[in-house]
């Protein structure tokens, strides 16, 4: 069973190098809210999946999930439980849909099995940022950061990736119609550069949250 609090729990999610660190970090800066931030540096087999999708997914996508969970563990008992507000620039529950994509079937059993084991009764966002981009956006903001393990990302696996977070936070919204998902279109949106902007962001998360606290 998914543990329950009443503290704001705000996931802000999207492909990769749509911007979710960088929109967590200035909301959780503008809030006051502690700042959950997923491990990717220190991934050991990150670099070595962008080279061979194939050969290095299985670890990869472990190594995400065994740290997550414990992120999330720590992160209840020493906040949520406490009625700290959080930001995340992750949703744990988004490493399903990595491994569906990478994983052959044989490991996805396998993976599917401890996901659910580790998973099922972990805190769950109660507001969710979503911001989407055009392939080209996404790429162009890849190559502006410049991680090295990075710039020999296929794009096909990109644009297939953007693809199907789409389509997850369709299931999502589906499956869960109490948690709000603000939606942010990343080619219009400049929240970095430009403070309107933010300021539009900042008013449809206030709302979001209201609606929450009614409920909390």
């Amino acid at each position: 069973m998914t543990k329950q609090y009443n503290a704001p729990f705000i996931s802000v999610e999207g492909p990769i190098g749509a911007g979710k660190t960088s929109l967590a970090t200035m909301l959780s800066r503008h809030y006051d809210y502690h700042l959950l931030q997923e491990i990717v540096d220190e991934n050991p087999f990150l670099s070595k999946f962008y080279d061979d999708i194939e050969e290095w997914s299985f670890q990869t996508e472990m190594f995400f999930l065994c740290n997550r969970f414990k992120q999330l563990e720590e992160l209840y008992s020493e906040k949520l439980v406490k009625g700290y507000p959080v930001i995340s620039d992750y949703h744990i529950f988004k490493n399903h849909l990595f491994a569906r994509q990478t994983l052959r079937d044989d490991h996805l059993e396998k993976y599917e099995r401890i996901f659910h084991i580790l998973t099922d009764d972990l805190p769950r966002p109660n507001v969710i940022v979503y911001i989407r981009a055009s392939l080209e956006t996404l790429l162009a903001r890849i190559e502006k950061r410049g991680r090295a393990m990075e710039q020999a990302m296929d794009p096909s696996y990109l644009e297939q990736l953007s693809a199907d977070y789409d389509q997850f936070m369709r299931d999502h919204q589906r499956v869960y119609p109490e948690i709000p998902v603000i939606t942010l279109e990343g080619d219009t949106f400049d929240f970095v550069s430009r403070p309107h902007d933010f300021k539009r962001i900042l008013g449809m998360v206030d709302e979001a949250i209201q609606k929450k606290q009614a409920l909390f």
